[in-house]
């Protein structure tokens, strides 16, 4: 098999994902996440001109919003591309992160609360249901 260098691979997901979204299959997506801030950088020329063919938007994201749906590892310290069409759902997706940085001052971030952040997000994700309770249950590596 070929090798596809990190850059073409973002691309390639940065394409389906903003495919997906204008077609209604996802609400919001995430590029991969990249170990620096100049990497994540270098894939926003590729995402402005995305965003333009299928009339979605972006944002550069520095501080991923953490939650169980993921092990912690992968996200913690990384920088992502949030992408969406609608903007109730960039809306919903910073109340999420609201919501949690409020439940966590409040010293609230447990049990219940904190398993909701990760189903908000996840439906935000347009995962179904099923998909997000195996995904909770399945991580072993919480923040």
């Amino acid at each position: 098999m070929k090798p596809i260098d990190f850059y073409s691979y973002q691309c390639g997901v940065i394409d389906c994902f903003n495919e997906m979204i204008r077609a209604g299959l996802k609400k919001v997506a995430f590029s991969h996440p990249t170990s620096s801030m100049e990497e994540r950088d270098a894939l926003l020329p590729f995402s402005r001109e995305i965003c333009r063919q299928y009339g979605t938007c972006f944002c550069p994201i520095d501080d991923p919003l953490l939650t169980d749906l993921f092990p912690v590892s992968m996200n913690k310290g990384t920088y992502h591309i949030i992408y969406w069409k609608k903007e109730e759902d960039w809306r919903e997706y910073c109340r999420i992160k609201s919501d949690k940085e409020q439940l966590i001052r409040q010293n609230a971030y447990t049990g219940e609360a904190r398993t909701e952040i990760a189903y908000r997000l996840a439906r935000l994700l347009s995962y179904p249901e099923d998909g997000i309770a195996q995904l909770i249950q399945a991580n072993q590596e919480l923040e």
